[in-house]
């Protein structure tokens, strides 16, 4: 009938609260109206009142997926609904639903020391770039995966800005299509800079993924939630589990209930501004879509401040970790400070 979700057990809040907006309290009592819609309907195979009431127990505990036919025809026609918004990609084709685009603007951030930075601009063919917040070289490389630039700052940081975009009809889709390419975005990097400018420490190379949403999916009221959602898209997967369509399926499932409970997190913070934009950003990424061009952030701002962040970051986690292990066995930096307060100064090594 069903297909068993492993696992800890979460509520389908989709299904109960179509339910009690039905008027329906008790499962027993909409247990005897998806069964009357099955016989007015002619459904043959209509379940007894006493099987939906179990079944409905056991689909709104998330005890199992909804995958029977029977049960999703009587859900869709006692509630009203179309199978999308009940039950995600497992009763309804991608074609069927709407799409959202983004581009999808990846951060793959390492530190190769003071040394490194000024072999890997002179090998890459760096030049000054325009327009950043930090004084920074940049120079565009050659990616499998879309269109990268390659910054690099005096001081050692690096990052590869990689752009692509994405066209999706679920924020399930979308954090399952991040899931192996980060892997390979992080090796990658190390690879491209190991014969020039091997990074400091391998396991401190990370990624941060920036949505740009450039046309949502989503009516007015869940724009918010949805771009919540987007800004933390690890809560829709399972984290050991491997990635295949029952786990998508599943991760569908979950976002329906995120969006009908108007889901929040304490990690996100806002910093849109109504009428204007909605964005978010949280430690697993960043979402902005901008709803009056004319006075909302720009794409490239996006791009500076991040370029900046990540630049600062990857150059204070290579100090703590030399503090660390003691100020020895790697290479220190001395640094002038900056004459206007705003760009880093230049960083020598000792």
């Amino acid at each position: 009938m069903s297909t068993e979700v492993p696992r800890q057990y979460k509520p389908n809040l989709v299904l109960v609260n179509r339910r009690k907006a039905a008027g329906w309290e008790s499962r027993k009592r909409a247990a005897r109206e998806l069964h009357r819609v099955g016989q007015q309907r002619g459904i043959r195979e209509t379940p007894t009142v006493e099987a939906i009431e179990k079944a409905m127990y056991r689909h709104e505990t998330g005890r199992v997926a909804v995958t029977d036919p029977i049960y999703r025809q009587l859900y869709c026609l006692a509630y009203g609904a179309k199978p999308h918004d009940l039950f995600g990609e497992l009763a309804s084709s991608g074609e069927d639903r709407p799409h959202f685009s983004a581009r999808s603007h990846k951060f793959v951030t390492a530190f190769v020391g003071a040394d490194g930075a000024a072999r890997l601009r002179e090998v890459a063919g760096c030049a000054p770039a325009v327009g950043e917040w930090h004084t920074c070289y940049s120079a565009p490389v050659e990616h499998p995966e879309g269109d990268c630039t390659l910054y690099v700052w005096p001081c050692g940081s690096v990052v590869f800005h990689l752009v692509e975009p994405v066209q999706m009809s679920t924020i399930a889709a979308l954090a399952a299509w991040r899931v192996a390419p980060y892997g390979d975005n992080i090796n990658w990097a190390i690879d491209y800079l190991a014969p020039i400018a091997p990074v400091e420490d391998e396991s401190a190379v990370y990624v941060l993924g920036v949505h740009w949403v450039v046309e949502p999916a989503w009516p007015a009221e869940q724009l918010g939630t949805a771009l919540r959602i987007m800004s933390t898209p690890k809560v829709l997967l399972h984290r050991d589990r491997p990635m295949d369509d029952e786990h998508l399926a599943h991760a569908e499932l979950i976002e329906q209930s995120l969006l009908s409970e108007e889901y929040d997190h304490v990690g996100i913070e806002s910093f849109g501004l109504q009428g204007i934009s909605v964005g978010y950003a949280s430690w697993s990424g960043v979402v902005y879509h901008p709803i009056s061009a004319e006075r909302s952030l720009t794409e490239a701002e996006i791009i500076s401040c991040e370029l900046a962040i990540q630049s600062m970051w990857a150059y204070s986690d290579a100090i703590a970790r030399q503090v660390e292990r003691g100020g020895g066995g790697g290479e220190t930096h001395r640094c002038r400070p900056s004459t206007d307060g705003v760009t880093f100064g230049e960083c020598a090594p000792d």
